[in-house]
């Protein structure tokens, strides 16, 4: 018996076929009508509905090239489930490269929305009724903000063991047991016991080859745990590739001036070590940066000039480091063998991870 079309947006995709569905969402000033664009990969057999989605702050565009390789992925054709991909969700702040949308809300706390609400409270609201209706899991692609480079990263939830499963699955070398935002996608899908990880790697408005091969890399995984398309032949990989943070902390400028970093993005860390200098221009004032923990650096500040209070790093923290280091060895190892197949040579700040 053949399966059942996917609908959504009131457009029916049958099964065995794959379809661009554009959602209408708003009109610009010029009466020009904007689209949420979702490819729907509609398999033949029953299977999960999974949700990838990217650009849901506007100026992440690491994910809308994730999205883009995903869906070029041979092992699609032999998909079990549904794949619902959308890999612009702010097209607003896409288009103006920016995070937010135009009344400057960031769409990533306007969840559950409103159809009556605000402009981001439409759009999620949009989002959830027309897109979100079926989906059985959710990965959400994200960058670090601007000038904030974040290493590859999975944050979820892990009190729910599927989405626990999901995370381990994807292979980010960390994984960081967050807690959940109000009004975030995250914290609405879990709401209703939809499984929903978070990849975070990269910076805004920048490409960045290894964090989009690693994140195509995860996705095609997640979907082998949930055996959405088949396992990948040959040797198997370590079951365990990721290792969960006890927690996470920001480290501060503690005063006003010009940063210059000295640890490195993915470099293990003793509580108390230096991790940056900060100075006035002439050098009078000179203060040194420590790390408040034991961990693995997993942001970097790329912007020399700070102020006091201003967010620089951001350290994983683990109370035994041994595990960590290992998840982070592989990672290195791993990377130029993913990125090999994409013919790149990675550059900054990965040649670093070399080291």
């Amino acid at each position: 018996m053949a399966r059942a079309p996917f609908e959504i947006a009131g457009v029916e995709v049958k099964a065995g076929t794959r379809e661009t569905v554009e959602v209408p969402v708003a009109k610009l000033y010029t009466h020009t009508p904007l689209h949420i664009p979702v490819e729907v990969v509609h398999g033949r057999r029953d299977g999960p509905v999974l949700m990838v989605c990217g650009a849901i702050h506007g100026d992440e565009i690491n994910g809308v090239e994730i999205v883009r390789r995903v869906l070029k992925n041979s092992a699609l054709r032999h998909l079990r489930g549904t794949l619902v991909a959308v890999p612009i969700v702010n097209i607003f702040g896409f288009v103006q490269r920016t995070r937010y949308l135009p009344d400057r809300r960031d769409l990533n706390r306007c969840f559950p929305g409103s159809e009556s609400g605000s402009l981001g409270g439409r759009i999620a609201y949009l989002l959830r009724t027309q897109i979100m209706e079926s989906v059985t899991h959710i990965i959400d692609l994200h960058t670090g903000a601007i000038h904030r480079f974040n290493l590859p990263q999975i944050r979820a939830e892990l009190k729910n063991p599927e989405t626990s499963r999901m995370a381990e699955a994807f292979g980010a070398p960390i994984i960081i047991n967050a807690g959940l935002r109000e009004g975030s996608l995250r914290a609405y899908a879990d709401s209703l016991d939809i499984p929903v990880i978070t990849f975070e790697g990269g910076e805004a408005l920048r490409f960045d080859d290894v964090v989009i091969a690693s994140g195509v890399k995860g996705i095609i995984r997640v979907m082998r745990e949930l055996e959405m398309v088949p396992a990948k032949k040959g040797p198997k990989a370590p079951k365990k590739r990721s290792e969960t943070a006890a927690n996470s902390q920001w480290v501060r400028a503690d005063i006003d001036g010009i940063m210059r970093p000295v640890a490195r993005l993915g470099q293990k860390v003793r509580k108390g070590q230096r991790l940056a200098m900060v100075a006035d221009p002439f050098g009078e004032t000179e203060v040194a940066i420590t790390s408040p923990c034991s961990g693995i650096v997993i942001c970097v500040n790329n912007l020399p000039l700070v102020n006091e209070g201003e967010a620089i790093y951001h350290v994983a923290r683990f109370d035994e480091l041994g595990e960590a280091e290992k998840a982070m060895d592989y990672f290195r190892s791993s990377f130029e063998s993913e990125m090999s197949e994409e013919a790149v040579v990675p550059v900054h700040p990965w040649d670093e991870l070399q080291k």
